[in-house]
């Protein structure tokens, strides 16, 4: 059930990360979540698209290094300590978590929150067990 990320590698200069966002708006893609990190030199921008097979091959003939990788996503209550009671589960199941971040949308009570993880399926099979809903590629062309 996990949903897929576009990595994508950039330079660490002024207008790159414009550049990718624009070539997405031209194409109907629609951004769900996102993430940067940096380096000096490069940055790494993570993000959940409304069509990631669209959206990895029009970055791929653009000229941008791309990889797809399977994460995590969870629906959590929009309260205090609803995250931490998601974390304290993979915690709890002795599943690394490698880094987190949220959607940009959130329903009217949730709050989407993807993951990445050592194993998937270990983070998947504890949380749902925990009792938390997991987010599909379908919840993410609803929003």
């Amino acid at each position: 059930m996990a949903i897929k990320q576009l990595t994508v590698f950039v330079e660490n200069k002024q207008g790159t990360v414009v550049s990718v966002t624009d070539t997405l708006s031209r194409h109907n893609i629609n951004l769900r979540a996102l993430s940067i990190a940096e380096t000096p030199d490069f940055g790494i921008l993570r993000l959940i698209v409304n069509d990631e097979e669209t959206a990895e091959k029009i970055l791929a003939e653009e000229g941008y290094l791309i990889k797809v990788t399977d994460v995590v996503g969870v629906k959590i209550g929009d309260a205090p300590g609803k995250l931490s009671a998601a974390l304290a589960v993979l915690h709890e199941n002795c599943i690394n978590m490698e880094y987190l971040y949220a959607f940009m949308a959130r329903t009217e009570k949730h709050a989407y929150v993807v993951i990445r993880v050592e194993d998937n399926g270990a983070a998947e099979a504890a949380l749902t067990a925990a009792g938390f809903k997991l987010i599909t590629e379908a919840d993410i062309n609803k929003l």
